[in-house]
């Protein structure tokens, strides 16, 4: 098993006449919290929704794990199938289903697109509700649930087919000093656990604090490492 979870090599992305992606080369090991930093429009964000592949890029190589997408083609159904159990994202906005409790929102994908049945979604999903201490939140919807309290639901979201790496952009935009250190002790725990993290933020001195390394981006190329 390789010790690289992640792994870029010269992608380059567009939209439209414009270069987000000029090229960018980078890794993440197992069990390291990679932190992408730089200023707004850099790059970042779509660095992480291009390895989710949530959006396309026109040359060079993202492989997760075993699983390996290419520029300028499109991604075959099996291989996205795949590539859904090796990441999991959390987006700065959390992105829950307004109309579903928070445990059916971590549910959905488990039981809708890789077949796990709803009893064993359930339990996987109070399990990892009691982890992040937000299982009294099961029932709640969305607009019920504090910042914080939808932020641990949208990792909880995330993690449920264990996928090896989770993605986070800007997760810590709307959290206060004390929820942010919490955030930061959860991260801890996932990392002890071997799972990659990869994180997008502007956070100086949460990334100082808590990643395993930090790379610099800047008109959509890496700067620095």
């Amino acid at each position: 098993m390789s010790d690289v979870v992640l792994r870029l090599d010269g992608v380059h992305l567009r939209r439209g006449v414009r270069l987000i992606l000029a090229g960018v080369t980078l890794h993440a090991r197992r069990g390291e919290l990679l932190a992408i930093m730089g200023p707004s429009g850099s790059g970042k964000t779509t660095i992480l929704r291009a390895v989710a592949g949530l959006e396309p890029f026109e040359s060079g190589r993202i492989v997760v794990d075993d699983v390996a997408l290419t520029g300028g083609t499109a991604i075959p159904p099996a291989t996205l199938h795949a590539l859904r159990r090796k990441v999991g994202m959390v987006f700065q906005f959390h992105c829950l289903f307004e109309h579903l409790s928070a445990i059916k929102n971590i549910c959905l994908a488990p039981v809708h697109a890789h077949g796990v049945t709803p009893d064993a979604a359930a339990r996987r999903a109070r399990e990892l509700l009691a982890a992040f201490g937000v299982e009294h939140r099961a029932d709640a919807l969305p607009r019920e649930l504090s910042g914080g309290e939808a932020q641990r639901v949208a990792i909880a979201r995330a993690l449920a087919v264990d996928p090896p790496l989770l993605l986070m952009d800007e997760p810590t935009a709307s959290l206060d000093p004390a929820r942010r250190e919490e955030l930061g002790d959860l991260l801890r725990r996932l990392l002890a656990q071997g799972r990659t993290l990869v994180v997008a933020t502007h956070d100086e001195e949460f990334a100082r604090a808590y990643a395993s390394r930090i790379v610099r981006m800047d008109g959509g190329i890496v700067t620095a490492q």
